[in-house]
Order: C-alpha cells, then sequence, then structure tokens
C-alpha cells in the first residue's frame, strides 16, 4: 500500500513538471507558430486583444499569450525593458515554443531626422550600440563571441529576407493611425533602416549624431538587437518593428508619454498585417511551380 501511495505522488510531481515545462496551449498539431515580443504592455496587449482561441501560461513567471491572429497561430510575450530582460524572454519562448519566426514589435527613439513619431521603422539590421571596446582614443563596435560556435557574432544582425519582403508587402496595404500636426493631420512614413540597441534611454541630440555617423541609425531602443542576437545564434528568423515614440532628444520623455500609445499601436497593425501573409509566400512559389 505504501508503494502504491508513494507511486502516485511520483506521478502526480512528474506530471506537474511536464506541465511547466511544455506549452500547454500550443500541441504538436497547431505549429508552425509565429512568436511576437514586445517591451512594454501596451505593446503588446493590442495584439493579445485581437487573439482567437486565445489561452495563457506562465513559464518561470513569465506570462504567454497563445492563440490565432489572422488566421495563424502565435505566441505573444512582453519582454520588459532593457537586454538582460528582452534575451531571458526570448530565450524561455524559443526553449518551450519553438517558434518558426520571432518578430519584435514597439517604439523607439527617432534617430534619423526625417523621422516623426508615429513613423516606422523596418530594420534591415539591428546592433548594440554599447557592446564593444572602449579605447583611450575611442569606442570601438564589436559582436561578443557566440558560446555556442566560439564564432564572434556581426556587430549587425540582418534582418530575415522573407520576413523583411513580407513587411514590405503588409506596409503597403496595412492602414495605419494618422499622426496629428500643428499644421494638420499626416499619413504616417513606414521605411527601411538601422535600429541600434543598448541599455540607455537615449535623450541626447549629441548620442544621437553619434549613432547616425558611427551606425547610420535610424532609431535608437533598448531590446531588439538583444533578440536579434539570441535567434541568430539559434538560427531563428527575427525582425525588429519600431515605430518613433518621440526624436531621442531632451524632450524625448514629454513626447514618449504623448506619442507612445499611437506609436505602440501602429506598430502593432503593422506586425498583425504581416503575421496575416506568413504562408502567402509560400502559396505563391506553388502556384508558379505549377505553372
Amino acid at each position: 500500500m505504501k508503494h502504491n501511495k508513494l507511486r502516485a505522488v511520483i506521478c502526480i510531481l512528474v506530471s506537474l513538471l511536464c506541465s511547466s515545462c511544455s506549452p500547454v496551449f500550443l500541441e504538436e498539431n497547431s505549429r508552425p507558430v509565429t512568436a511576437v515580443l514586445g517591451a512594454f504592455e501596451r505593446e503588446i496587449i493590442m495584439l493579445e486583444d485581437e487573439l482567437t482561441d486565445k489561452q495563457e501560461q506562465r513559464i518561470e513567471g513569465m506570462k504567454f499569450a497563445g492563440g490565432k491572429l489572422n488566421g495563424k497561430r502565435i505566441v505573444i510575450a512582453w519582454t520588459g525593458i532593457g537586454k538582460v530582460n528582452a534575451a531571458m524572454t526570448t530565450t524561455l519562448l524559443i526553449e518551450h515554443f519553438r517558434p518558426n519566426e520571432v518578430i519584435f514589435t514597439g517604439v523607439a527613439g527617432g534617430i534619423n531626422p526625417r523621422l516623426s513619431p508615429g513613423d516606422i521603422v523596418i530594420a534591415e539590421k539591428t546592433a548594440q550600440h554599447d557592446l564593444g571596446t572602449l579605447w583611450p582614443d575611442g569606442f570601438e563596435h564589436r559582436g561578443a563571441r557566440n558560446p555556442l560556435d566560439g564564432w564572434q557574432n556581426p556587430v549587425f544582425f540582418p534582418a530575415d529576407e522573407r520576413l523583411l519582403k513580407l513587411a514590405e508587402q503588409a506596409a503597403e496595404q496595412v492602414k495605419l493611425e494618422t499622426i496629428k500636426t500643428s499644421i494638420g493631420e499626416r499619413a504616417p512614413r513606414i521605411v527601411k533602416g538601422v535600429v541600434v540597441t543598448g541599455d540607455v534611454f537615449v535623450a541626447s541630440p549629441e548620442k544621437c549624431t553619434e549613432l547616425r555617423n558611427e551606425l547610420g541609425a535610424d532609431a535608437v531602443e533598448m531590446e531588439g538587437a538583444a533578440v536579434a542576437q539570441i535567434c541568430y545564434q539559434q538560427g531563428i528568423p527575427c525582425l525588429v518593428i519600431r515605430s518613433i515614440s518621440d526624436k531621442a532628444d531632451e524632450k524625448a520623455r514629454e513626447d514618449l508619454g504623448m506619442f507612445h500609445t499611437m506609436a505602440a499601436k501602429n506598430s502593432a497593425r503593422l506586425v498583425a498585417g504581416i503575421v496575416g501573409l506568413l504562408g502567402s509566400e509560400l502559396s505563391v512559389e506553388k502556384s508558379q511551380r505549377r505553372q
């Protein structure tokens, strides 16, 4: 009898451990799955609200929401601010859900002088602007060594070409929220460019000039390149989408509070458009082969 009770307890413990390690709302036959991440909760809640068949799961205390968006199965998570938080959440997500691709959505400071709040930068490449070597005569940007193969990572992580093309296609179709200015409303611009990442909120025109000159940066934020590095090392397609919330200058905090919601909404709409197009390129290829 004692052995039976002990066996029952062991079975219960094993069951609990397995349930904490496997995605309960994403069964094997539900894949492929797309992952969408955002640094601020409001950046991903807009997409969560659009999910059908929505379910939630917590892994190591982090919430992951799964369901369907525009007919495609996705998992969404809020990373929190900064490279460490972003890398932690991305690692948990990849380990437990094994996504086909990862898309990061959210806001950023505009460095390119032609960009204004509400405009969107589709990152052709990302880089960590605070990673490298500080020599007596200046800062040298360098990539970290990849612990998986021992090779040094590049300074810039290129976006996945397929996701980049889908983003361009979605940009032509999606309807974004107009931007109110002192001279009336204008449609937001969507451009491809360079997004740089660092563990500092940039509110300095001098720093903007430096990042523009040294890295060709169009926008600056605090998570994208960290996510891109994890995906690069794991061989997972990745794309960073950033909507401008401020000019990364002395008014950055003020502008962030004013334009954050609108900018986050535009970024989320573009991401939803990209998700809706996933798989369409495969259908086109099959059609072309038949011809």
